[in-house]
């Protein structure tokens, strides 16, 4: 069973047309082209974009000069109200910064310290699904966002998500998505900072309440390091952190900044993946069958992480196939010649790995399921072209082996414990808001296996 997959739109559409359809979804208001194209030019009346598949052009962007193609403010300005001056946002010096004070907290050692309260997420989130594996349609989104979200909160501040502060945000950061589109007012007209970008009511709302209660955590956690009790958790380890070169901290304004970067990638983007590798399984069960045998090797033992070897390929095609972010957007800074085409300043430069991960010249049968690729030849070569779910270069997500641990954990936990099908005539559609997301989420049968 091939995996779902949005339609495209037809090859010519009005400006207007094509706006209305990049606002409902990024995805489907592409042209089907795009999955072959090496480039590919569109043209505002404000600005030209340059979608990238090509891999010298990719490796030219994030890897040989990054700092010539800093991230465009035309997507981040939608999330300002949320994430501040986060590491998301910022570029140049203030980014640097920002990653030699971040990128210590998650360095190899470091996920072998956090893989406690990882295992503790996975118990409780089987935990909460036995109670409800039942065999009656259970929307599994919901349930993937939960667990993520315990697994950031135990993590960063050493609480689960049942502890009022983080179950609060937990809520309100549902609100958020709801109310955020991918697109604001920034994305298609240029102007300063300080020009109005008309948020949603609720979107500034829901935005602030976040802020505060992350700045009450920030500031309890301040309070506990400089008491000489705090827990020796990733929080603890960044607030702790300072500069190399400037031998200063994170202020608790720029705290808030960053924690709430890491709720939105941490939570977010595993919620996505994890309920993409769970919605696969069950149209694949052979594949299943194969990830709840391995799953028995997992324990409270980081070392048992290494064993789940066709766990970890199935969450690669997963993240191959559904990308959390299908698309990251930078500048350009400098004139630039893009396969013969003269590319402005200014000029926006889309880098998608939605249609990267998909490119059929890139990949052997880009749109099927086959975890089996990435012990192949062929598919360990396309990766190396065309992979990347958490970016690359400089930029690449500071978070990205963490995730890696906890997918794969929590994903061989949920097999080992449930069966799992689909149900049918609900066959998810993938659509992009914050992240690759069902338009009616993902529904899928749990049973226990030892039923």
């Amino acid at each position: 069973m091939r995996p779902p997959k949005p339609a495209s739109r037809p090859e010519r559409v009005s400006l207007w047309r094509y706006l209305r359809l990049f606002r409902a979804d990024i995805l489907s208001a592409q042209p089907e082209k795009l999955y072959r194209a090496w480039m590919a030019e569109f043209r505002t009346p404000f600005f030209r974009s340059y979608l990238v598949n090509d891999p010298p052009l990719l490796r030219r962007v994030l890897n040989e000069r990054p700092d010539d193609f800093p991230k465009s403010d035309r997507i981040g300005a939608g999330l300002r109200p949320l994430l501040g001056n986060s590491v998301f946002l910022t570029n140049g010096e203030a980014w640097k910064r920002q990653r030699r004070i971040i990128d210590p907290a998650f360095e190899g050692g470091r996920l072998r310290d956090t893989y406690p309260a990882m295992w503790a997420a996975g118990q409780a989130a089987v935990a909460r699904l036995g109670a409800q594996a039942d065999g009656m349609p259970l929307e599994i989104e919901a349930e993937t966002s939960h667990a993520a979200a315990d697994v950031i909160f135990r993590t960063l501040f050493s609480i689960p998500i049942e502890n009022e502060v983080a179950r609060a945000v937990f809520d309100e950061f549902r609100a958020y998505q709801r109310s955020q589109p991918i697109l604001n007012l920034a994305a298609f007209v240029p102007g300063p900072r300080w020009m109005p970008r008309f948020f949603r009511r609720e979107t500034r709302a829901s935005a602030k309440r976040i802020r505060r209660l992350i700045q009450r955590l920030t500031a309890e956690r301040l309070a506990e390091i400089e008491a000489g009790r705090a827990p020796e958790d990733l929080a603890t380890k960044i607030m702790t952190t300072t500069d190399p070169e400037t031998g200063a901290r994170f202020s608790v304004e720029e705290m808030v900044d960053q924690v709430a970067i890491f709720f939105l990638a941490g939570h977010e983007t595993s919620a996505s993946a994890l309920g993409w590798a769970l919605y696969l399984l069950a149209t694949h069960p052979e594949w299943q069958e194969k990830v709840a045998g391995e799953g028995a090797q997992a324990s409270d033992s980081f070392g048992s992480v290494s064993k789940l070897r066709v766990t970890r390929d199935v969450f690669r095609e997963a993240l191959r196939l559904y990308p959390p972010v299908p698309m990251m957007v930078r500048e350009a800074t400098r004139d630039e010649t893009f396969r013969e085409r003269p590319v402005r300043p200014g000029a926006q430069v889309v880098l998608s790995p939605w249609h990267l991960h998909r490119q059929s010249r890139l990949w052997e049968a880009p749109d099927d399921f086959d975890p089996a690729r990435w012990q192949t030849e062929s598919g360990k070569c396309s990766a190396r072209e065309a992979y990347m779910p958490f970016s690359a270069g400089p930029r690449v997500c500071t978070g990205a082996g963490f995730a890696m641990v906890e997918g794969v954990l929590l994903l061989a936990l949920v097999v080992r414990a449930f069966r799992i099908e689909p149900v049918d005539g609900r066959e998810p559609v993938p659509v992009a808001h914050l992240t690759v997301r069902a338009r009616d989420g993902i529904w899928l049968r749990l049973t226990p296996r030892d039923a």
